[in-house]
């Protein structure tokens, strides 16, 4: 149980954006199957009638079950983590408000199930039944925001909450459903596209009403932006907003176009596949926002653009990696050491529980960062650098590329906590109590194994799904570095590292998308992916040959 304490900030970042994509599908599925589907289905031939009210429910008892496990398996964390800590009984926690905020939403998430039971055509009292459900979910949601705990303009915060999440629910939330409605017949499939164009546009204004509440309620300057984290991470959800409205723009020009094609059919499916992946990582962004103080809480504790520049300033990278014995938390933690460190615990520290204790740090700590990182760009330039050569075709040695990420995965595993296993004291099971470790190490795994599976992709053994292991692992990477959470008692440490993370993880995310898109084609769109996905990647060792932390 404490370990499950130690990893609570980690999994719960993780369990709540989870919670997130599953809440915001279920309510684009209510939207898209009463307002959508049940009217749409009339002007349908029967067969495509009948699939695309069945697509409808479908998507609301797979989005009611995925919510359920999430605000279940999250509120349980919430519990047995605060029990431990406050070594009380969970019988005793169970009055405590996010346990009621949680039931509120099982029981409104329970009705939804009962109501989606039954025919696929709904009639009148039970689709306004299905909305009030859903409104009574969205309402419950925007309770536990920000906007509950704020003194001033509280009114209008929980209006731009609402209105946000809900804009969110019409476009975002109901991509699943649309994706499985583009492939009735060309025509039905068109005609539906065209109607969802105009739930997405709304769905666009509303998320753009609230995005100006949260300016005026949250940040407020554009100070704030770049000099604290909740700016910082809500400047990245605006570029991904950005990239959603692109394609979303493109899907509907194809979809009110003239002249439409089977090709326009397709285009539009690998679009709204590629809005449907950044669709989760601007999701995956909100949930550390969650825990996130409002930039307008933190006017004097901010970094500064003169900070920034300083930091980002090219430098010469660090390849002489120091001394092992040289870290603050030495590699063999004597007896003195590890009872300096058990005073120092039982300090108060400015550090939010369950997100494991801040380590201590000092200059080799850095070096031997700044060393990790640099010599993780220098591969990964590598095989952004193959990946592109492999591209024209020309050159048959670049196509083992895959073979650098694996070396890679090992150097992660190797180096990334100089203080554990396998080059510290500490032990392997004693280092996974720490969130960072277990992330590394995870990363160092998955690395290995998708790199594994991609090289024998390009030598033509694996065909079929096992393709997509790749992009799925760098959309996964990309996802799990935007809900990354740091344990430092320094917030100006802690964004200057976020600016440094953020970019790599929008790159991970665009490459993964770009190359789900190659691989799916049409032609004309493979052709394009071909080469964004190899420039991602080479833009993300140049970032890590640029990261500093001093």
């Amino acid at each position: 149980m404490e370990q499950l304490c130690d990893l609570h900030g980690f999994v719960s970042v993780v369990l709540h954006a989870a919670e997130l994509v599953a809440r915001t599908t279920l309510l684009g599925g209510v939207i898209f199957w009463t307002l959508l589907a049940v009217p749409l289905a009339r002007l349908l031939p029967p067969g495509d009638a009948d699939r695309l009210r069945a697509i409808g429910r479908a998507t609301v008892v797979g989005a009611a079950l995925a919510t359920l496990g999430t605000t279940l398996g999250l509120t349980g964390l919430d519990v047995a983590a605060l029990s431990t800590m406050l070594d009380s009984p969970v019988l005793d926690l169970l009055g405590a408000d996010f346990v009621r905020a949680a039931a509120v939403a099982v029981a409104g998430v329970l009705l939804l199930l009962v109501l989606a039971v039954g025919p696929t055509a709904p009639g009148p009292v039970r689709c306004w039944g299905l909305l009030s459900a859903g409104l009574a979910l969205l309402l419950g949601a925007t309770a536990g925001s920000h906007a509950v705990a704020r003194t001033e303009g509280r009114a209008m915060l929980l209006a731009a909450t609402g209105l946000h999440q809900l804009g969110a629910a019409c476009w975002i939330g109901g991509l699943p459903a649309l994706l499985a409605s583009l492939h009735l017949t060309p025509a039905s499939a068109r005609l539906v596209g065209k109607r969802y164009s105009h739930f997405a546009a709304a769905g666009v204004g509303l998320i753009l009403l609230g995005v100006a509440g949260y300016w005026v309620g949250y940040i407020g300057t554009v100070e704030a932006v770049y000099g604290t984290v909740y700016g910082a991470m809500s400047a990245t959800k605006a570029v991904f907003l950005g990239m959603l409205l692109v394609l979303g723009g493109s899907n509907w020009l194809l979809l009110h176009r003239r002249a439409w094609s089977a090709a326009d059919l397709l285009r539009v499916r690998r679009f709204v596949e590629a809005e449907m992946i950044l669709g989760i990582a601007v999701l995956a962004v909100a949930a550390p926002l969650t825990s996130a103080s409002p930039a307008a809480d933190l006017p004097d504790d901010r970094v500064s653009w003169s900070d920034i520049v300083e930091r980002f300033t090219p430098a010469v990278p660090r390849f002489d990696s120091p001394d092992h014995a040289d870290p603050a938390i030495p590699a063999q933690p004597d007896g003195a050491w590890q009872q300096r460190q058990a005073a120092q615990a039982r300090k108060p520290d400015a550090n939010i529980p369950g997100e494991g204790l801040p380590s201590p740090r000092n200059a080799q700590d850095i070096a031997w960062s700044e060393y990790n990182h640099h010599w993780s760009g220098v591969m990964v330039l590598l095989v952004g650098l193959a990946a592109l050569l492999d591209a024209t075709g020309r050159i048959a040695l670049a196509r083992h590329w895959p073979l650098v990420l694996i070396g890679l995965a090992g150097f992660i595993v190797l180096r990334s906590d100089p203080e554990a296993w396998p080059l510290g004291g500490i032990g392997l099971a004693e280092s996974l109590r720490d969130p960072e470790a277990v992330r590394h190490k995870l990363a160092g795994l998955l690395l290995m194994g998708f790199a594994l599976v991609e090289w024998w992709v390009r030598l033509g053994r694996i065909t079929g799904r096992a393709r997509f292991v790749f992009p799925g692992a760098l959309v996964a990477g990309g996802v799990l570095l935007l809900a990354h959470t740091y344990t430092t008692s320094n917030v100006r440490d802690a964004l200057l590292v976020e600016l440094s993370h953020l970019p790599l993880a929008v790159l991970a995310v665009v490459g993964g998308a770009a190359r789900f898109t190659e691989l799916r084609g049409p032609a004309e769109l493979a052709r394009v992916a071909h080469w964004i996905w190899p420039t991602c990647l080479v833009l993300m060792g140049l970032l890590l040959l640029l990261h500093r932390e001093a």
